[in-house]
């Protein structure tokens, strides 16, 4: 028993040492197998000629050495692959029956299209984008669409208002033009407004009604750079492209808004008086309420006054419509009673709080003639303008009446614009051949062409930045 007590122990620690061998080997078999990190610190790297002489001892690194040129194979392949789609990306040509796509909510909003710009590239860098609100009251669709059509780039953002007063046949007219044009439905950048305001010129619905436009422009418009109002009755002077060209040039914190504090004859008239715009709670317009007490002039702020139409940046309407300082909300309460409040809200805001007051460019962009002594509505403007129209550089004028000769003039003269077609610019690509509209074929609508009118535009520009004109009118 002893014996074989002896032989059963004497061969179980003889497995047990050939264990412990084969154990240790295969450490050591696998420490060289997965040996990348001790071969990447040796000084000398194994060459395939290396590996070949150790072929007989150890058969299994023959196929490790060949697996890293086989994942080196099949990378390569992938990135030039990769590199190939991208370049046939980047070289894929705009056309009309082509166009970058944009979320649901976008193209619900802005018309019935099931694409439009793509609105991702990064603002402050190369041109600007412009939001438009072009307003209109009774029988004016007619003229707002052709406004529409004399300032449209697929750049821009447009937002169009028909007030209360207009019929609800002429609302209709309007947004089916908007939803069935292909341009339109193809960039998505115009909407309509779906509940109209009612609107009076010498009451508070006017700066109501604008700012109601621009909390739309807020909310569904990530991008943009400049507000613009414009009525039925204003008209560009200057194509898009030139415009968009020069304010590419521009600092994007620059707000153009004539202003002035000599209030005058306006102090006994207008911030005296308290009226009553039942325009805030009637459907039908009416004339305005007159108080029989009269208010003192404010001391808390600094009253302005100027031209209601302006270009005003998206970080001063933010501040405004979003109003974190008490200001705008306090200005605003203070110009409902207040009569002509567009001739004064935005450009007392502007100039009473300190981050806004140096940003002003006493220029409302506009060219516009009066009487002597001026009353209260501007000249229509008519053939006998043209000429100094052009040499002003103002890329817009008003008051034109409807179908007026002197508008056909500047279509056929300044934007090269034939009727019923959109002004032509560097997005267009189609033939003019046969009266057809060459927007209608487009290409890429960042690309712009700029004329040497621009050049007209460019030199006002410096002479409202010169050292004379710029800080000393500002918020004077």
């Amino acid at each position: 028993m002893r014996a074989g007590n002896r032989r059963k122990v004497s061969v179980r620690a003889q497995m047990r040492k050939k264990h412990n061998s084969e154990h240790r080997g295969g450490k050591r078999t696998r420490v060289r197998d997965t040996g990348g990190e001790r071969i990447a610190r040796s000084k000398k790297f194994r060459t395939p000629k290396n590996m070949k002489r150790n072929h007989n001892s150890h058969n299994h690194h023959h196929h490790d050495s060949f697996r890293p040129r086989k994942w080196m194979m099949m990378i390569t392949v992938i990135v030039t692959i990769c590199i190939i789609l991208l370049l046939l990306t980047l070289t894929k040509p705009s056309s009309s029956s082509s166009s970058s796509s944009s979320s649901s909510s976008s193209s619900a909003t802005w018309s019935s299209s099931s694409s439009s710009l793509n609105l991702t590239e990064e603002v402050g860098v190369g041109l600007p984008r412009l939001a438009y609100m072009l307003t209109g009251t009774k029988g004016e669709g007619a003229q707002l669409k052709r406004v529409l059509q004399a300032v449209y780039h697929p750049r821009n953002f447009y937002l169009l208002h028909l007030d209360l007063e207009a019929s609800d046949e002429e609302r209709f007219e309007l947004a089916k033009y908007v939803k069935f044009e292909a341009v339109f439905a193809a960039f998505g950048n115009v909407m309509v407004v779906g509940k109209s305001d009612l609107v009076t010129y010498k009451g508070p619905t006017m700066v109501a009604s604008t700012l109601h436009g621009i909390a739309l422009l807020l909310k569904r418009i990530p991008q943009w750079d400049w507000f613009l109002n414009l009525s039925a009755s204003d008209y560009p002077l200057i194509s898009q492209d030139d415009l968009l060209h020069i304010f590419s040039f521009l600092p994007r914190d620059l707000n153009f808004i004539e202003h002035t504090s000599n209030i005058g004859w306006k102090e006994h008239q207008r911030a005296r008086p308290i009226i009553i715009d039942p325009g805030l709670y009637h459907l039908k317009k009416s004339g305005v309420y007159w108080a029989k007490e009269k208010r003192s002039v404010p001391s808390s702020f600094k009253l302005f006054t100027g031209s209601p139409w302006i270009v005003l940046t998206k970080s001063f309407l933010e501040f405004c419509v979003l109003g974190w300082d008490n200001l705008p909300r306090t200005l605003l309460m203070y110009y409902t009673n207040f009569l002509s409040s567009p001739e004064g809200y935005f450009h007392t805001v502007i100039c009473n709080h300190k981050d806004y007051q140096n940003t002003t460019i006493n220029h409302d962009l506009r060219y516009i003639r009066w009487d002597n002594p001026p009353k209260q509505h501007p000249l229509f403007l008519k053939l006998e303008h043209f000429d100094d129209m052009v040499r002003s550089g103002i890329p817009f004028a008003r008051k034109f009446a409807k179908d007026d000769p002197v508008l056909d003039k500047i279509d056929k003269e300044l934007l090269g614009r034939s009727k019923g077609h959109f002004t032509p610019g560097g997005w267009c690509f189609g033939s003019p051949l046969l009266g057809k509209d060459p927007c209608t074929v487009y290409g890429n609508p960042i690309v712009v062409k700029p004329t040497l009118r621009s050049k007209k535009l460019e030199k006002l520009l410096v002479k409202l930045l010169d050292s004379e004109n710029f800080r000393p009118k500002q918020c004077k």
